[in-house]
């Protein structure tokens, strides 16, 4: 299986990742990890309207995310992995899923989080999360579109804490 590409991002499935990274990375499947949106027909119904053509559409929660991609469902595809937050892949690390490399690309801001970029904003559990994908190896890097320039990420994350 080729995971070619891995993001955060609170929007989803929008523009920038239905378009430009779809395209840049030849995708041949976009998954969504997520256990609520999983559970929501609306919110499905939502991304697989936003999903490009030709691209096919996985929304799952994490535990079954993981088991079919190490069950090599997958191994003849593209596949672009996106979630809105870092525990999410934490969660597909611990469960035997190798992310070489997390993409943070757009976490909304909230009053109760951090600034860390102007696209990215962080809580606490957040902060947690990332730190523990570091300790497994994971590298982070921010990057909001495919033609923008690479920032590694956890310097940007330490200028908050």
């Amino acid at each position: 299986m080729t995971i070619v590409g891995t993001r955060i991002d609170g929007r989803l499935i929008h523009g920038q990742v239905a378009n430009l990274w779809a395209m840049s990375l030849n995708i041949s499947r976009i998954m969504v990890i997520d256990d609520e949106v999983a559970k929501s027909d609306i919110e499905k119904a939502g991304l697989k309207l936003a999903c490009p053509p030709g691209v096919k559409l996985s929304v799952l929660p994490v535990e079954k995310a993981a088991a079919n991609i190490l069950a090599g469902k997958y191994d003849s595809q593209r596949l672009f992995i996106v979630a809105r937050y870092p525990d999410r892949f934490l969660r597909l690390v611990e469960a035997g899923v190798a992310i070489p490399e997390l993409n943070v690309g757009n976490m909304s801001k909230t009053t109760e989080n951090k600034s860390v970029t102007r696209t990215v904003h962080v809580n606490d559990n957040d902060i947690k999360a990332f730190d523990a994908l570091k300790e497994k190896g994971v590298h982070l890097v921010s990057q909001m579109a495919p033609s923008d320039g690479i920032e590694e990420f956890m310097p940007l994350l330490d200028k908050v804490r």
